[in-house]
């Protein structure tokens, strides 16, 4: 008799992305393996928090890893922010070494306030997640972010209103500067209900942040909230709509970043400035989007970076009427002189 259905749908999906690692990865293995000095095999960490939708993708990964040649260890970010969060963090570790899993270790840190607690949080999250994954070398650092969670994600981004990138919601494959594609989401196709029964029928202990149902937090009171009353007046199947408009938005997303990129270098002069007539000759999303990465470049951070703001320097462009220099975050400022668009640090 073959594992519990939810078992077997969180395997095949750890399966899959270890394979991808593997392939993605085949050629720098191949590069370093020599007949004295065999390639060692690559290291795949978890971010797990304990929960069932992390604590179900570490036990996957403890378990098709080893058949794939895999080394599978696991990190848990202890982010200070509740009483004991360290001894809850220690129980994390014993359990994903317990499952087998090494290196299994604790890292703390501290949040920040930019951007509000949630992005502080989040950032503090992938700092230490990427400093983890550097100093082990791993190839690959898993997330077990769920169905659900991209249907949230999706929605927070309608509601700011920042465009199709942010309809897009989170990619399967994604990374920092440098690690563009360490981090890997098995689960965005599975809803996190199958999660918490693999947990359950495998009997793996979880524990439910009390936060995720602490209303102060936008995303708690969309998942309480939010969620529900959209499906109790629009029917079942909200969550899983959102998620395929997630992969349509990244579709075109991607499509038009591409564009952007490409044309970047033709509306800049030879020092390198932006060229007004030259970017109102585009059409409005790519022109935005080589605004929006001029900003990013200038020290805006991405995450503080609204539509409004991109907007505000797009009428520099399109609706010049002699206005002043504008104020972005991070203390970058973006301005019109002589027909170039200048946006560098205040």
């Amino acid at each position: 008799m073959g594992p519990h259905p939810a078992v077997a749908a969180i395997r095949l999906a750890v399966r899959r992305v270890l394979h991808d690692v593997l392939t993605d990865h085949a050629p720098e293995r191949a590069r370093g393996q020599t007949p004295d000095a065999p390639s060692r095999a690559p290291l795949v960490l978890v971010a797990c928090s304990g929960g069932a939708d992390s604590m179900a993708l570490a036990s996957a990964l403890a378990f098709e890893a080893p058949k794939l040649g895999v080394r599978a260890g696991g990190v848990t970010v202890d982010h200070g922010l509740q009483s004991g969060s360290d001894l809850r963090a220690d129980e994390v570790v014993l359990r994903l070494a317990e499952l087998g899993l090494t290196p299994a270790e604790s890292v703390a840190v501290t949040v920040g306030r930019e951007g509000g607690p949630e992005a502080a949080a989040r950032d503090a999250r992938y700092a230490a997640l990427d400093a983890a994954a550097e100093r082990h070398g791993a190839t690959a650092v898993l997330l077990g972010h769920t169905r659900d969670d991209q249907a949230e994600t999706v929605l927070l981004g309608l509601a700011r209103g920042s465009g199709t990138r942010s309809l897009s919601g989170m990619a399967a494959v994604s990374g920092g500067p440098g690690a563009d594609r360490r981090y890997r989401r098995p689960f965005l196709h599975l809803d996190r209900q199958t999660a918490r029964k693999a947990c359950m029928v495998q009997s793996l202990p979880v524990w439910d942040d009390p936060h995720n149902a602490d209303p102060a937090y936008t995303r708690s009171r969309l998942r309480h909230e939010g969620l529900p009353a959209l499906e109790k007046a629009l029917g079942k199947g909200v969550v899983e709509a959102l998620a395929r408009t997630a992969q349509l938005s990244r579709d075109d997303a991607d499509a038009l970043d591409a564009w952007a990129g490409r044309a970047e270098g033709s509306v800049r002069d030879a020092a390198g400035l932006l060229e007004c007539a030259k970017l109102y000759a585009l059409p409005p999303a790519v022109r935005r989007r080589i605004l929006r990465r001029a900003a990013i470049e200038a020290g805006a951070p991405a995450g503080s970076l609204f539509a409004r703001h991109i907007e505000e320097i797009d009428r520099l462009i399109t609706g010049w009427r002699g206005q002043g220099a504008i104020n972005l975050p991070g203390k970058v400022v973006a301005q019109r002189q002589g027909g170039r668009l200048v946006i560098r640090q205040g």
